[in-house]
């Protein structure tokens, strides 16, 4: 009977080996969270208020705040009940919710970066045709379908974990409820599971990281061909804060996928617990203070708001 093999209920073990210094690892990760929740409702705000970001290019930035403040909110609340009060059970159905949330809105992430890079392609090489390509209703219509993609690849995994038969244990390694961490418990087949987990980290990131790479060439071919320095040096510049934004995202999570599969044996496990929390947590923590530090118009729409806050 399988069901009598499913668990009520998850033990989150935290990071094994150094429960003595939970305390003190959970304030980086409390102060980065804390950053991330500011700092991306922060331009939310910013850019729903402010008529000059009312743009294509700050409307997917907006929509990358939201996805970011998200995804950290799906596991970091969670992991510092663990670190200070050691509540480390967690529901098998609030652990499989946990677990969709984390990897759809990580494949969300991947998604919003390659829109971005689309957005850069047509405001460079269509530059008189920007505001007719991307209108309001083409840029509601490419976000849906790029959530729908993250919905609909994350579900297999809920299946994949729910067909599974549990009969090593209920304490999952870990800060959060993983696809391949809960499987570990099992003691079915989870080639399928390995399987399906690589194939879509591998075609996600693959198709994504394609399409970024064919817009930036054809970007840096229409910008090399503009006569005026200053056309080049203004048209880069509008790219800074989102190739920074794709080396703060891609660079952590390659880190951390083949870390986890080439480096198993020689890495010790607390060591890719941190990883993988880290690479979860880096992108929405640095994201508003690059695209803050680099994009003059955030800069002078945050001084704006300031004085209109200083004048009523």
């Amino acid at each position: 009977n399988g069901s009598s093999l499913t668990p009520r209920c998850f033990i989150l073990n935290g990071i094994p080996g150094l429960e003595a210094a939970h305390i003190w690892i959970s304030l980086p990760f409390c102060f980065m969270y804390v950053l991330a929740v500011v700092g991306n409702c922060g331009l939310i705000y910013l850019i729903s208020h402010e008529e000059t970001l009312h743009r294509p290019m700050y409307y997917f930035l907006a929509l990358l705040s939201f996805t970011d403040v998200s995804g950290c909110t799906s596991f970091v609340p969670n992991m510092l009940c663990i670190f200070w009060f050691s509540l480390k059970e967690i529901d098998f159905n609030a652990c499989l919710v946990q677990m969709f949330f984390i990897h759809m809105l990580t494949i969300m992430e991947s998604g919003m970066l390659m829109l971005m890079a689309l957005d850069r392609y047509v405001a460079i090489c269509y530059p008189l045709r920007y505001s007719t390509i991307l209108t309001n209703t083409a840029i509601i219509k490419i976000w849906f379908a790029t959530f729908i993609r993250s919905v609909l690849l994350t579900i297999p995994f809920t299946f994949l974990i729910k067909r599974l038969p549990y009969c090593r244990g209920n304490l999952i390694q870990h800060t959060y409820c993983d696809h391949m961490s809960m499987a570990k418990l099992s003691c079915g087949n989870v080639k399928i599971n390995a399987l399906y987990g690589l194939l879509t980290a591998i075609l996600i990131g693959g198709f994504d990281i394609l399409c970024i790479s064919i817009s930036y060439t054809m970007i840096i071919r229409a910008v090399v061909n503009l006569s005026s320095a200053d056309a080049r040096h203004k048209a880069f510049s509008t790219c800074t804060s989102h190739i920074c934004a794709i080396v703060i995202t891609y660079v952590p999570a390659f880190f951390n996928f083949f870390t986890h599969r080439f480096g198993g044996r020689t890495i010790p496990h607390h060591v890719h617990i941190f990883i993988a929390n880290l690479y979860l947590l880096l992108p929405p923590t640095l994201n508003p203070i690059v695209y803050g530090v680099k994009t003059k118009q955030i800069r002078e729409g945050v001084m704006k708001l300031f004085c209109r806050e200083k004048e009523s």
